[in-house]
């Protein structure tokens, strides 16, 4: 599709959410998880918010009950929705931005737990929406990797240093957290990709893709065929195939191949997972002086 100004935006969004079993009866608790990483480069970083409007209207038509949540890494949801614009695009629609706070244990395959938003798992639905962008230590944030953001605040650096550099431990991980969540559909932005690097600081690529399904992993390994991949490329895809998740996939409207990825750019080499010790400290004061400094205009 042709960049987020077309007029039938809401229209095609709405179309691939019902296709995907997006059909939640009026009253139903919703909440539409994009990606909101930092407020600094939240105009490309973070999923475009005509995409999440454009989500929360299809939801509100149907009687849903709507709210925008997400724990950024930096900072809190409602100062990267207004770096990012997201306030100003739900403006008018009555849907609150939250920040997840409240956290409960998710158990993890591999032993131990890790802290995720009670608001994500007490949902009756998600509606997850992340940006199609590189990781330079994932290699690609899609659906799967989206879901971290339930874990809440620091807990997120927290596992970086827990299960980094420790086999698939990390990884494992995140397909805990992600199985974890309530019944959801993921529409995954793709229309202006993220490439080169990421997730916070690459470059854009048009791609011109919107991709929704219930099985986030399944999205997840057709957007790897769009860039010639196969799933087992990147650490989620082959923890995926270790748990037998991987299998034939239906396309119903357009093939992998109808999309040009020529020129998309992959990180050359992944970053180590777990951050030197200097990094994480330096991030966590990052993160409180913009919640003490931002956070007085929310």
């Amino acid at each position: 599709m042709e960049g987020y100004g077309r007029t039938d935006l809401d229209a095609v969004a709405g179309r691939l959410l019902e296709l995907a079993g997006c059909r939640p009866a009026k009253g139903t608790r919703v909440l539409v998880k994009p990606n909101l990483v930092a407020p600094a480069y939240a105009g490309l970083a973070c999923t475009e918010p005509a995409v999440v409007r454009a989500v929360c209207r299809y939801l509100l038509d149907r009687g849903a009950r709507v709210t925008v949540g997400d724990s950024p890494a930096f900072g809190t949801a409602r100062i990267v929705a207004r770096a990012c614009g997201l306030d100003k695009a739900l403006r008018g629609l009555g849907v609150p931005v939250v920040n997840f706070s409240r956290a409960r244990p998710v158990a993890l395959t591999l032993g131990g737990q890790v802290m995720a938003a009670s608001q994500a798992l007490d949902a009756e639905f998600i509606v997850n929406v992340p940006r199609f962008k590189v990781h330079d230590q994932m290699l690609l944030t899609l659906a799967v990797k989206n879901f971290f953001g339930a874990v809440t605040g620091f807990r997120k650096s927290l596992a970086h240093q827990v299960h980094g550099e420790k086999g698939n431990r990390f990884e494992s991980m995140l397909l805990d957290v992600c199985l974890a969540m309530p019944p959801s559909v993921s529409l995954v932005d793709g229309v202006t990709a993220m490439h080169v690097r990421g997730p916070a600081k690459g470059e854009p690529f048009q791609l011109g893709l919107l991709g929704a399904a219930a099985d986030p992993v399944a999205l997840d390994q057709t957007l790897h065929a769009v860039l010639g991949l196969p799933p087992e490329a990147t650490p989620l895809g082959r923890e995926a195939g270790r748990r037998g998740l991987l299998g034939p996939v239906e396309t119903p409207l357009r093939q992998p191949g109808d999309f040009d990825a020529r020129g998309f750019v992959l990180p050359g080499k992944l970053a180590p997972v777990a951050f030197d010790a200097g990094r994480f400290v330096r991030g966590r004061l990052r993160s409180l002086w913009l919640r003490l400094t931002c956070g007085r205009a929310s």
